[in-house]
């Protein structure tokens, strides 16, 4: 079954958060001033069961999801993660189960998901320098972790790894070129993101936002850059390869060049509730469906009237007022 939203967007990719706890403090998504303590995490029953996920997964591939992403907080704190995938590759019909991480348990547990059957990492890298990560992180963890676990999973058979840099002026532009010299070097595919208003608790503000055009321009005068054709047009990034042939770059300008006409993912948080922006001010319970007896065909009845109702473009319409909104943050959400 094909299903599109009110502006004829079709599901086809699904974010699955499997934990909203993470061992990073990043000021953009946790800042430890305002999400600090065990108290403002979900209790163990609160969050879905491998066995609902692997129920609710199936359901969506049958409504023309064909990717999923495994996402949190930090996803690799959740345990047995790989035996979530082994579960998840079982399922007809989903082409691609992708991770986003912060790589630092990955030196433990690259080669046992690469086992379970996931296909990509992305490993959200903010800095190389030893000072700005730990500023970005604030978590005592060491960059070099991060990059061990980057070697890892390349010797499990990940590749190429992405990258994911979230930038924002005054605090890492400086980190533009040894980044992207960094990726070209070890064959990654890096990809910068602006800073996006997501959640309320990360003093997001418009001049802080460093424009993908400007860092297009920035990296083209290091190293020459070309347009590479987007493969279909729900891709997110704005695609680049080196002139020189040594990899690529990809840009994602979500607040100043808004893709909201081509977005077709979803949203499933840990505690089991579907959001369809990663914008929203709620989301749907279906944990309750679940946990109260629901069937198959009301769980997809349910998800099916959601999407249809979808008409979610909150970067379109992005302005002084909508900035100011309560939001889910997006550790709870799964980014």
């Amino acid at each position: 079954m094909r299903v599109t939203d009110a502006l004829d967007r079709p599901l086809r990719a699904l974010r699955v958060s499997v934990t909203d706890r993470c061992n990073f403090r990043c000021p953009y998504c946790m800042p430890r001033e305002r999400f600090e303590g065990p108290h403002l995490f979900l209790d163990r029953e609160e969050i879905l069961h491998f066995e609902e996920i692997e129920r609710l997964v199936r359901l969506f591939v049958g409504l023309g999801v064909v990717k999923i992403r495994l996402t949190g907080g930090e996803p690799l704190l959740r345990h047995d993660l790989p035996g979530l995938v082994r579960r998840l590759r079982g399922i007809e019909g989903l082409h691609e189960i992708a991770l986003t991480t912060n790589g630092v348990l990955l030196g433990d547990l690259a080669r046992p998901l690469r086992e379970a059957g996931l296909d990509r990492i992305t490993v959200s890298l903010d800095a190389l320098d030893p000072v700005c990560f730990a500023a970005l992180s604030d978590s005592g963890i060491p960059v070099e972790r991060v990059l061990g676990g980057l070697e890892a999973a390349r010797a499990a058979g990940f590749g190429p790894i992405k990258l994911n840099c979230v930038l924002q002026k005054g605090v890492n532009e400086a980190e533009i070129l040894p980044l992207a010299e960094f990726a070209r070097e070890q064959g990654h595919l890096l990809r910068f993101i602006e800073f996006m208003d997501v959640g309320t608790g990360n003093d997001w503000r418009l001049e802080r936002v460093i424009p993908a055009a400007e860092v297009a321009l920035r990296i083209a005068a290091r190293w020459p850059l070309e347009p590479i054709q987007k493969d279909h047009p729900n891709c997110v990034a704005q695609h680049w390869r080196y002139a020189d042939g040594q990899g690529e770059l990809g840009l994602i300008a979500s607040v100043t060049e808004p893709f909201c006409a081509g977005c077709d993912r979803a949203r499933l948080s840990a505690e089991g509730r579907l959001y369809t922006c990663l914008f929203a001010r709620e989301g749907l319970d279906l944990k309750a469906f679940l946990r109260a007896g629901a069937s198959d065909r009301d769980l997809v009845a349910a998800v099916e009237s959601r999407w249809r109702r979808r008409e979610d473009r909150y970067s379109e319409l992005r302005s002084e007022a909508t900035t100011s909104e309560s939001k889910v943050e997006m550790f709870r959400m799964g980014g």
